[in-house]
């Protein structure tokens, strides 16, 4: 799979890649030039995957109501966890 090919997966299918190149990597039963592409390759696909999830924290939103239900503000969820 190449680099391109790995940007393209979605949060979901990068963590299984991630999973599947440790569990390679802990066995202790590849090359070491297979082992060093391998972590090679979760480097990029971790990068991946907190990229997707600041992607996502990003768009969390607290959508604030008033009484009759209806949208006054948005605020950002860290305000909240700040708060």
């Amino acid at each position: 799979m190449t680099e391109q090919d790995l940007t393209t997966l979605s949060f979901e299918q990068a963590m299984e890649e991630l999973e599947l190149v440790v569990r390679s990597l802990e066995t202790g039963k590849i090359k070491l030039d297979d082992a060093v592409s391998a972590y090679e390759k979760g480097v990029k696909l971790k990068q991946i995957c907190e990229e997707k999830l600041a992607q996502a924290k990003a768009k969390i939103d607290i959508l604030v109501l008033d009484k009759n239900n209806t949208p006054v503000k948005m605020e950002s969820f860290d305000d909240k966890l700040e708060s």
